[in-house]
């Protein structure tokens, strides 16, 4: 869709920077780090005598209805809704061994990897269509974000079809969605059960390792697409290569942290981290506040490299915001109100399960 904006060499060598490395290589990390949290936190539930299942439903379920609320009113880009779907999904892989883990999440990933082997036929009739409603989309959503009304947004968001399709290829899409982040959940999954990131001192060799073999492996996957995207597998290149350079980002991070754990600048990551469902909604309001035409209504205005700054400038306020917040308080109002429901316990926090098991007198 670039080519719908008049951007200069310099905009579109910037763009080409965050397509390889970074689109398609962040949510595959939190997809991941999704994963684990859940075997975590069934292990200290279990720890505390204490079955998973009904809290991480009541979790699940929790979050869909913030992400349902969150994409109606402020942004149809919310990932909540989805990731409580997905986790419902995820329950039934909660109890596998490691092996079934990281066999399926093999299998799914290649599998994945063969939904872009052959390109899409430009000159298909169906795929031109979609093309220009696509177009028309984005052209009429530039004026309209930029400069409409909250009301008149988010009555296009809840009306407008940004793809034209049918409800049965809406469906099949639906369906299929699942499939191509499912990899990365089950190997966070495969890599709590594993405890990879035990003692990572100890471990700096092996991260090390995965990041020598991950970071080229993603990147090279991703240059093949950018490079040839109408060439056989271009389309794998884009979506296992993504995959494949997040496990590298995550090796990298690991390595850092097993070396310099001490540094300050992972408080802060850390701090960001114990908000990050308030933090997450805090960037809507943020960015919608700064973009959309009842706020600043810089939509589609300042360019990709400003983008990229403003991104991290925001990034750094909730870092320093995040600090500040945790130095005062135990736990974020949107993690508190989740903990509660989760547990069912105005503290936010896990009771251990007092009852004994009684056993059958023997008649003697």
């Amino acid at each position: 869709m670039l080519q719908l904006f008049h951007v200069t060499t310099v905009e579109s060598t910037a763009h080409q920077f965050v397509q390889l490395f970074v689109e398609g290589s962040f949510m595959p990390i939190f997809t991941f780090v999704f994963g684990f949290g859940m075997i975590k936190m069934k292990e200290s539930l279990n720890a505390k005598k204490r079955k998973a299942g009904l809290p991480l439903l009541r979790r699940f379920a929790l979050l869909g209805g913030i992400g349902f609320l969150h994409s109606t009113f402020l942004w149809e880009g919310d990932i909540l809704l989805y990731y409580g779907m997905i986790g419902i999904l995820l329950l039934i892989f909660m109890n596998r061994q490691p092996k079934t883990l990281i066999i399926w999440s093999c299998v799914l990933l290649t599998l994945v990897g063969l939904l872009g082997l052959f390109p899409e036929n430009k000159e298909d009739k169906s795929a031109k269509e979609t093309k220009q409603h696509i177009e028309a989309y984005v052209k009429s959503t530039v004026t309209l974000y930029a400069e409409g009304s909250y009301t008149e947004i988010k009555h296009d968001r809840a009306t407008a079809d940004p793809m034209g399709k049918s409800p049965t290829e809406m469906l099949v899409l639906t369906m299929i969605a699942p499939m191509l982040h499912m990899p990365l959940f089950l190997l966070g999954m495969y890599a709590a059960k594993r405890r990879w990131f035990a003692d990572p001192a100890q471990k700096s060799a092996i991260y090390r390792k995965y990041m020598l073999i991950f970071l080229p492996l993603g990147l090279l996957f991703k240059s093949y697409n950018l490079l040839y995207p109408a060439q056989i597998g271009a389309g794998t290149g884009l979506l296992v290569g993504g995959s494949l350079l997040s496990i590298g980002y995550m090796m990298a991070f690991a390595l850092t942290y097993s070396k310099f754990s001490s540094s300050r600048l992972f408080e802060y990551f850390e701090a960001v981290g114990k908000l990050s469902l308030t933090n997450y909604l805090m960037q809507t309001v943020i960015c919608t506040t700064i973009f959309y035409g009842y706020g600043l209504g810089w939509f589609g205005k300042i360019g990709i490299i400003l983008g990229c700054v403003l991104a991290f400038l925001i990034y750094a306020l909730q870092m320093s915001i995040s600090i500040w917040y945790n130095s005062r308080f135990k736990s974020g109002p949107m993690e508190r109100i989740l903990r509660m429901w989760t547990y069912f316990s105005f503290d936010g926090k896990a009771k251990r399960n007092k009852r004994k098991k009684t056993t059958p007198a023997i008649e003697m």
